[in-house]
């Protein structure tokens, strides 16, 4: 049967031996490591006390983890209402500076226990048995304890068996360290996968704010007042995380002429933003040396050719110029350049597409040929245009509205056109669409009130927006 062997101290009384500062600070962070002191009554520890004094017949039996300055209970048979007491020498304390098993027969004869408060207290322990729990990594945590009030004898066999539960809880304590790390682990990396999807969130509205503040750099901030007519417009990108290519835009010419352009460049992005800002103060100063709508084209297609930060891209645009007729209403000469027709709404019902022959691509060859067409714009008539978001958006059948499907969208409206009534109806005809738009969507209308109407429009009316494509008209502002 294995003894502690007996040293003497400094001061003269004997020990068993010591454990240096460094080992004690290690042995307490293994301790802490398996996070088991101060924790509630368990039951697989409880019955790993009650058969150590089964087994061996002994009122008392117990768990223990020895701390810094204490000696805590874990599992405790036959020792009611204890939960810790002082690390004093003698008994536990030394049980943990050996890696076998420490009995003691009769802890009177013993020169280390004799003295220690369970042996001269009320307990009047006489026999004492501890088998320390040792971590793999070589460290005592604390000890299976079985004590008795008469002493006694153990067998060989007996140390063993008490050995075997002191593995036993280092066995649970094993398992449950696992789990605490396992449950560690999940909880970095749920912490981790939050602090990503935040992180995300950020760039995410950072990158909205950035392209929503970009695009308003794009578009006038409203649309100006031209006496005798009504504007609308509506502005919706495809998604609020990226800078649409659509553009429009009405600006005065002077001598009660206006020029107003709508288009779409190539492409979406800062690329697309860069290209759509060139866009736009070409054609303005293009205008204003020369209005012509053929002029104005081909000096946007000269300007793009010749500047190599565009590349390949090349866009679309209809350009126009407004003077007032004659008689009434405005004289409108438009040139297109490879876009879509704008349409020309009458009163009646009538759709008319406006679209000069020969319009070619802007940007993408030399010598590109444009033409224009002149219309009379006529009180309660209309022009509208529009980017391809809008005869490209599908409909519940998966078809695109296309330019047939708006022609008859348009005339079945009928009466004295309103800009601001059409680019009304032509949003709600998108927003029923299942999907929304699907692509950047530009709109711009202008129609010449009937005389009775004019007399009281005092300001242009405008429907400008800028969402994302898609929202429904009730979270459109």
């Amino acid at each position: 049967m294995p003894q502690a062997e007996h040293a003497t101290s400094p001061a003269g009384k004997p020990d068993r031996q010591t454990l240096s500062a460094v080992e004690e600070a290690a042995r307490m962070d293994a301790v802490r490591r398996y996070d088991i002191l101060d924790t509630p009554p368990d039951g697989a520890f409880d019955r790993v006390a009650a058969m150590a004094a089964r087994l061996f017949k002994v009122p008392v039996a117990s768990v223990t983890i020895v701390d810094e300055d204490r000696i805590w209970f874990k599992a405790a048979h036959g020792l009611e209402g204890v939960s810790e007491i002082s690390r004093e020498p003698g008994l536990c304390g030394s049980a943990i500076l050996a890696d076998d098993t420490l009995v003691i027969p009769d802890t009177l004869t013993d020169p280390v226990a004799f003295d220690n408060g369970l042996v001269t207290g009320p307990m009047g322990v006489r026999f004492y048995a501890a088998a320390p729990i040792i971590t793999g990594d070589g460290h005592r945590l604390g000890t299976v304890n079985i004590l008795d009030t008469k002493p006694r004898l153990i067998t060989e066999d007996d140390t063993a068996t008490l050995a075997d539960l002191a593995a036993i809880v280092l066995d649970e304590l094993e398992m449950r360290l696992a789990a605490l790390n396992a449950l560690r682990a999940e909880q970095e990396r749920r912490i981790e996968q939050e602090e990503a999807r935040q992180r995300a969130d950020q760039d995410k509205n950072a990158i909205q704010a950035f392209a929503s503040t970009l695009q308003r750099t794009l578009l006038p901030p409203a649309l100006p007042v031209v006496p005798g007519l009504e504007l609308a417009c509506h502005y919706a990108t495809a998604s609020p995380q990226n800078v649409g290519g659509d553009f429009y835009d009405v600006f005065p010419l002077g001598g009660k002429r206006w020029a107003f352009f709508l288009g779409d460049v190539c492409g979406k992005g800062p690329e697309a933003a860069a290209l759509t800002s060139l866009t736009r103060y070409t054609l303005r100063a293009a205008a204003l040396i020369d209005p012509d709508p053929d002029v104005v084209l081909t000096s946007l297609n000269t300007a793009l050719l010749l500047d190599p930060a565009v590349g390949t891209r090349f866009c679309t645009a209809v350009f126009g110029v407004l003077e007032p007729h004659e008689r009434e209403g405005f004289t409108v000469t438009v040139a297109t350049g490879g876009h879509p027709p704008a349409y020309h709404l009458r009163a009646s019902g009538a759709v008319e597409a406006v679209q000069p022959k020969g319009g070619m691509l802007i940007g993408a060859l030399a010598g590109a040929h444009f033409a224009s067409l002149t219309v009379h714009l006529a009180p309660g008539e209309g022009l509208l245009l529009y980017t391809d978001g809008l005869t490209e958006a599908r409909t519940l059948g998966g078809d695109m509205v296309g330019e047939e499907g708006l022609t008859r969208f348009l005339a079945a409206r009928t009466g004295p056109v309103s800009a601001a009534a059409v680019i009304g109806d032509t949003v709600d005809l998108i927003d029923a669409m299942p999907h929304g738009a699907g692509d950047d969507v530009a709109l711009l209308a202008l129609s010449v009130p009937l005389a009775d109407a004019a007399d009281g429009l005092t300001a242009t009316a405008t429907a400008h927006t800028v969402a994302p494509a898609g929202e429904t008209s009730e979270s459109r502002p």
